[in-house]
């Protein structure tokens, strides 16, 4: 289902009819059909949303959008056919290697910011499973001073999150490293973030179709009760933090009870903050002992 042009719009028409038409066939697919409907029209026809709304007499030549929007009926992800998602108002490039930016993991740049609100901002940054870069490259660009590695068991994410670098220009202030979590990792920082594979290994095929048949399974998979990542990541973090450092973790929905409880067995003190939604998504941590 994945190639051909759409049929049901005819293969010139103006820019307003195929708007129309793109959003009807987007119905039951897209929370905001129209809107992705013209995301898609100006990808395919590389214009801006406003030279849409400038010209919506225009004539076209709809091939690449039908496919496009061909793809998204399939359920394909909005980010993987335009190639890019924004995230704390940053643009990112995004492929199928790496997790698509949510807007609920902003929550932990808000916890990050929130930590060190009335302290030294953190000199040396480290975001574990980084993927497209999203969380590093929002900090460094938080805290203009600092400087971060971002570390990925994919070779293809920890390639991509430097394009996103260099994109940001951000290149001078990051590094990017194939690591399986902390392995190729040393020194110790001032923060440590995370985004940590949490879906339990049999929930996957149950998650959205845009989910569990795009995004990348390794980048979901927490092992058979969600967790396994978590106590990788907690056992690691003594050896990583700075003695006055701080650690942000994202969780799911329903974890932050198990999490917590495996962060204050290992001497932790743990703090909570909630998404938009009222969900405790990132969890703050102070190493055994401060």
């Amino acid at each position: 289902m994945s190639g051909g042009a759409d049929r049901s719009i005819l293969p010139r028409t103006t820019v307003s009819d195929a708007l129309r038409a793109g959003a009807a066939g987007l119905q039951g697919v897209a929370d905001n059909p129209r809107l992705e409907a013209r995301l898609l029209l100006a990808h395919a026809l590389a214009v801006t949303q406003n030279d849409l709304i400038r010209e919506p007499g225009r004539m076209i030549d709809t091939a690449a959008y039908g496919t496009l929007l061909r793809r998204r009926r399939a359920q394909e992800p909005l980010a993987h056919l335009v190639g890019q998602r924004e995230f704390w108002s940053l643009d990112f490039r995004v492929t199928p290697a790496t997790l698509i930016p949510r807007p609920d993991t902003e929550t932990l740049v808000e916890a990050a910011l929130a930590a060190f609100g009335d302290r030294s901002p953190p000199a040396r940054i480290l975001d574990l499973g980084t993927g497209t870069g999203c969380l590093l490259l929002a900090l460094l660009h938080e805290y203009r001073t600092a400087f971060g590695i971002g570390v990925d068991i994919e070779p293809a994410a920890a390639a991509l999150a430097r394009d996103n670098a260099s994109s940001l220009g951000l290149t001078r202030r990051a590094a990017f490293a194939v690591s399986d979590w902390t392995n190729a990792v040393g020194g110790r920082f001032d923060l440590v973030v995370s985004n940590p594979p949490y879906i339990a290994a049999g929930e996957i095929p149950s998650l959205m179709p845009e989910v569990a048949r795009y995004e990348p399974a390794r980048a979901l998979d927490g092992g058979a009760d969600g967790y396994d990542a978590y106590r990788t990541i907690l056992a690691r973090l003594p050896e990583i933090m700075t003695a006055q450092g701080v650690a942000v973790l994202e969780l799911g929905r329903g974890q932050a009870n198990v999490v917590a409880g495996l962060a204050r067995d290992l001497g932790f003190a743990v703090s909570l903050r909630l998404d938009l939604a009222g969900i405790p998504r990132a969890m703050i941590l102070n190493g055994p002992g401060r």
